[in-house]
């Protein structure tokens, strides 16, 4: 039965890349008649696979639905109201415009955090675009530069949709998981901005601006400041990173009313909450109609909408697995492995490479993860925000044709398929390896 159980859950992640790849099925239904067909399969009663689908569904959407929501819709007020050319303003003044790979690198790392790294880089790509002719190099440098910053944060830094998901599905401490991150995704950053300026540099891309110095000034004239453009970022990070602290076992605020206090907003939804109102500050005048069901917050529940619902079906799925008994079985048969962090990096890194979705794939993840973790030994704090870290940092390896980003960032750089390749798919390569040797390092004496 053990060997069985093994077996059917790799048939099944077969099933899940297959349909996704080849068949072009949504992952919401894949995922979802992959809990079904494992459950009949491993000769679970119909009623538990049914109890199962449904609390799996329901109980990973009770933590991070409002969360996911709340950050796509301050991602979109930072696209519309032009925030996220403020705040590349911003740091240029800090880098140098000579130093504009660097720069971009930095834009995209903060602005992928609460922004879908597919967004952010068509957001800043008249920027780039501008600010790399004025420079007088490669489109390629900054471009790449560009794209690897983005998917350092998006892929492993909160409140980014999918590592809020992995967290609620691993039921990993979010505040936790965005320190980890951010101390991985930092040096994965630099890797970036290094492998951009030696290898970018070799291929020559006009960058052919699309909007001249004017237009962007013009624009930026209509956008809030760089201060008020990063609080819906900065402010949220910091109440969750807060109330992590407050919940140490020191007890650093006492046990009284304050840590009460900032345990209420500091929780991932009074906290993205608390954001949405900072961002409806950005636009130089607030309408009914960017408030609207057809205006700026019906486009992010739209958006957020799909993930969601992949969320919802990753966490089905996952106590389908959970209810099987296979984490028993498998988790003996890993640990005997000994591939300890490794283990979820590589399984992300396989479904990343094969279906293209980083968000797809750290869910996915995290989901056959769950009945593992005890099993394996990743029960503290800690080792759950680690795992955490290791599911995006797989989830990075690797871009390629059939990975939405991959042509977003040709397309809009001007590279054909081969530069492509040699660039955006070896970037995030040794970019997410990186990413995971880091995680290995720490968790030797922590876990």
């Amino acid at each position: 039965m053990t060997i069985w159980l093994i077996v059917l859950l790799l048939l099944t992640i077969l099933f899940i890349v297959y349909s996704t790849v080849k068949w072009r099925l949504h992952p919401f239904l894949a995922l979802i008649f992959a809990a079904f067909i494992y459950g009949i399969l491993s000769g679970m009663k119909f009623g538990d696979i049914l109890s199962s689908v449904t609390a799996g569904f329901g109980g990973t959407l009770s933590s991070i639905g409002i969360v996911i929501v709340a950050g796509t819709i301050i991602g979109v007020f930072l696209e519309k109201s032009g925030g996220a050319y403020t705040m590349a303003e911003a740091i240029l003044k800090i880098t140098g415009k000579k130093n504009v790979p660097l720069a971009m690198g930095i834009i995209g790392y903060i602005v992928s955090i609460p922004v879908f790294c597919d967004s952010g880089f068509v957001i800043l790509s008249p920027l780039n675009k501008a600010l790399s002719k004025k420079s007088k190099i490669s489109l390629a440098v900054s471009a790449i530069a560009l794209s690897l910053g983005l998917y350092a944060t998006h892929t492993m830094v909160p409140p980014t949709p999918g590592p809020v998901a992995a967290a609620g599905i691993l039921n990993a401490d979010l505040g936790v998981v965005i320190i980890w991150g951010l101390i991985v995704s930092i040096p994965s950053l630099i890797i970036g901005w290094l492998f951009a300026l030696k290898f970018g540099s070799k291929i020559q891309i006009d960058p052919e601006p699309e909007m001249s110095e004017e237009e962007i000034s013009q624009k930026m004239k209509e956008a809030p400041s760089a201060k008020k453009a990063f609080l819906p970022i900065i402010v949220p990070i910091l109440l969750i990173v807060l109330k992590s602290i407050s919940d140490f076992p020191t007890k650093p605020f006492g046990d009284g009313s304050l840590r009460a206090f900032l345990g209420f907003i500091g929780h991932p939804v009074t906290a993205l909450i608390i954001g949405i109102l900072i961002a409806l500050f950005l636009p130089k005048k607030l309408s009914k109609t960017q408030v609207s069901v057809e205006g700026w917050v019906g486009k992010a529940v739209l958006n957020a909408g799909v993930i969601i619902l992949i969320t919802g079906a990753g966490g089905a799925f996952g106590k389908v697995l959970q209810n099987s008994g296979i984490a028993g079985a498998l988790g003996e048969t890993l640990t005997k492995a000994n591939l300890g962090i490794w283990l979820p990096f590589l399984i992300a890194a396989a479904i990343k490479s094969a279906q293209g979705s980083s968000t797809v794939a750290i869910i996915t993840t995290a989901s056959l993860m769950a009945p593992l973790m005890a099993p394996l030994g990743f029960t503290s704090t800690i080792a759950k925000a680690l795992v955490v870290v290791a599911i995006g940092a797989g989830s990075m390896v690797v871009s390629h044709a059939n990975d939405s980003y991959f042509w977003v960032v040709t397309q809009f750089s001007n590279m054909d398929v081969k530069t492509g390749y040699k660039l955006q798919t070896l970037g995030t390569f040794l970019e997410g390896l990186t990413a995971a040797v880091i995680v290995w390092l720490i968790s030797i004496p922590l876990i």
